[in-house]
């Protein structure tokens, strides 16, 4: 019986590796960013002689399901930062990303394949600032998760939750790793804020560009601006969540253009971005700050305003990470996130993986808002 039931998982996990092998061998081109140092044969061959190793001399039989998904995480994750696959837990915790209710510890972090998440963003005065988190910390754990094998998006995702009240960290330390419970709690009421400032039109942060964020500015924001004309300054530090179609609104507050850029997808296929509606604050002069959690819709925002409109940047050099992702749900309750579309500005330059660079720089040691102040307040001074 129990040999049968070891012939059934062994006839299982071939079962699922042979159509992948199939696929790697029809598609020699497949994914043609990668570049095998050999060729494609023999890479095809060295990873059938690494399955029949595991196979034939692993010390327990292999458990088909949990073997494939590491296969697969591995595969979807080490595409880009962006791309991933997600299991059923994961899968949840998409669905959830846009509930204004879930419930934040305040970091942002940054993954590579096969590395720990780095800390690059912490909103001021969140529960996890207040518990001495620095950025350019790694967190090694996630509710006791291990965060080796998380892709970016489910390192960010697994900080929220809609019930939990708190969360269990690991920081990696030099000698000894750092273990932190911190409260989870809703850290803002709008997905933007705005407050006056001397010299200035006021300082509009943006938190998230989810709907309804623009029609809220557009509601209670935009007819204090109407009448103003120095310069507003637009806090695009840690907005990294978000649609394309509400930064699309957000840059057309401030030009109108028939197009922006544009978003390629694979065969050279390209959709344009344009923002065609008159542009209510066309005429008042804009200086934007940024970090390196300025990602996705809020980069494009900075980016393009940058380019276009002429606004001054504030702060760190950009990651470039404006692109769109089409999510594919699988059989098995889980789905993958695939990169499908990169954005390039209308004259060809490249945003993606190339950034934005700042026009006045900040020191990654001081990014408190009191040096953004005095460096924009330089600004205003030789104006």
């Amino acid at each position: 019986m129990q040999k049968m039931k070891q012939k059934k998982i062994k006839i299982i996990l071939l079962s699922i590796l042979i159509p992948l092998f199939s696929f790697l061998l029809i598609e020699k081109n497949f994914l043609s960013s990668f570049s095998f140092k050999s060729s494609p044969d023999k890479s095809l061959r060295a990873l059938n002689s690494v399955v029949e190793l595991i196979k034939n001399h692993y010390v327990e039989e292999p458990n088909p399901e949990k073997t494939m998904e590491g296969a697969f995480k591995g595969l979807f994750d080490s595409l880009d930062v962006l791309s991933a696959y997600l299991d059923e837990d994961s899968i949840t915790k998409f669905s959830q990303r846009k509930d204004p209710d879930l419930r934040d510890c305040g970091l942002i972090l940054y993954k590579r394949y096969g590395s720990f998440p780095v800390v690059i963003g912490l909103r001021e005065n969140s529960p996890a600032e207040k518990k001495g988190i620095k950025i350019g910390e790694y967190v090694s754990e996630i509710d006791n998760r291990s965060t080796l094998m998380m892709s970016m998006l489910e390192a960010n995702m697994f900080l929220k939750d809609k019930e939990k009240n708190s969360i269990n960290l690991e920081i990696l330390g030099t000698n000894k790793n750092k273990k932190l419970i911190i409260e989870r709690k809703k850290l803002f009421k709008e997905n933007f804020s705005y407050s006056p400032l001397e010299q200035t039109s006021g300082k509009l942060k943006i938190f998230r560009l989810y709907p309804p964020c623009i029609s809220k500015i557009e509601e209670d924001i935009l007819p204090q601006l109407k009448s103003k004309k120095k310069p507003l300054i637009l806090d695009l530090r840690n907005c990294y969540e978000g649609e394309i179609k509400e930064a699309q609104r957000l840059i057309n507050l401030f030009l109108t253009e028939k197009k922006i850029g544009l978003f390629k997808k694979k065969q050279e296929s390209t959709e344009i971005l344009s923002c065609p509606k008159n542009a209510e604050l066309e005429k008042l002069p804009l200086i934007i700050w940024t970090n390196r959690a300025t990602m996705g819709p809020g980069e494009l925002v900075a980016a393009t305003l940058k380019k276009l409109r002429k606004a001054r940047v504030i702060g760190l050099h950009t990651l470039g990470l404006v692109a769109k992702q089409d999510f594919i749900p699988l059989d098995n309750r889980s789905g993958v996130l695939l990169t499908s579309s990169v954005f390039y500005f209308g004259s060809g330059e490249k945003l993606w993986q190339e950034g934005i660079k700042p026009d006045i720089k900040i020191s990654s040691n001081n990014q408190s808002s009191a040096n953004y102040l005095k460096k924009t307040h330089d600004i205003l001074v030789k104006k």
